[in-house]
């Protein structure tokens, strides 16, 4: 009796069916949690540098290990400030866990109100009392002066039509925070950085061809940094997830800018 051969044939048709399986592996379990560093220098060669740290999109929802994993993260990174820019929860039931973990922070961490944040309709009081407590500040619609009188930063909050009124500190430099990246279609005047989140980076990108979905209030500025007339704009693929629990080709990230 012959042995059935194993053919090359059988052998390419097997591994192909397994391809589907392994992407959703590895977008459903492995990339969600991949944390990924990004560095970024903006300031000239030589020059004493703000280290800043961006994230955002948290979205917690009980997944405690990666909520521990960011914040020592970005202990470990030991940047001058932190700002986040918006969405720490989705329902209400998880902030209180996401306080107590963003308290572990050791450095001042700077933030701003994300949709999900105004639709979860939790008190401000207790986020704004937890950044306060890092040395930074929950911002809605105000500035503050850092980095030893060198850096002005406001943080904006994303209702109205039109937004607020942002105007920036002529005799410092200026940073901004907002959610929504299309906002700075919003603002008249010049920053020298301005920093978003809410696209999730689309959570799926296709190779040479981009997100499959994006959210309202993104309008091109998808993912990365773009050149814009109110300055350098970053936007961060965020950190957590929403609706479907998928990352592909976009995975969660810190980013650190030197300006």
């Amino acid at each position: 009796m012959k042995t059935p051969r194993f053919s090359r044939r059988r052998l390419f048709l097997g591994a192909l069916g397994a391809i589907p399986v392994g992407i959703v592996a590895h977008a459903g379990w492995l990339e969600p949690r991949w944390l990924k560093i990004r560095r970024i220098r903006l300031a000239p060669p030589q020059a004493h540098a703000l280290r800043v740290l961006h994230f955002t999109d948290l979205h917690h929802k009980g997944d405690r290990d990666l909520l521990f994993k960011v914040v020592r993260k970005i202990n470990e990174l030991k940047p001058d400030l932190v700002c986040f820019t918006g969405d720490l929860i989705e329902e209400r039931e998880h902030l209180a866990e996401t306080l107590e973990i963003l308290a572990e922070m050791k450095h001042p961490l700077y933030g701003v109100p994300g949709n999900h944040d105004y639709w979860a309709q939790v008190p401000f009081e207790g986020i704004a009392r937890c950044f306060a407590s890092t040395g930074g500040g929950w911002l809605l619609d105000e500035q503050r002066v850092v980095a030893d009188g060198k850096w002005s930063l406001y943080g904006a909050t994303c209702l109205g039509a039109k937004g607020p009124p942002i105007r920036i500190n002529p005799s410092t430099r200026n940073l901004l925070l907002i959610h929504y990246p299309a906002w700075v279609k919003r603002v008249d005047e010049r920053f020298d950085l301005v920093l978003a989140g809410h696209s999730h980076g689309g959570q799926v990108r296709i190779p040479w061809i981009g997100p499959l979905m994006l959210p309202f209030g993104v309008e091109g500025y998808d993912q990365g940094l773009f050149e814009t007339a109110v300055g350098p704009l970053y936007v961060n693929p965020g950190i957590g997830w929403f609706a479907v629990p998928i990352r592909f080709n976009c995975r969660p990230e810190l980013t650190m800018f030197e300006v």
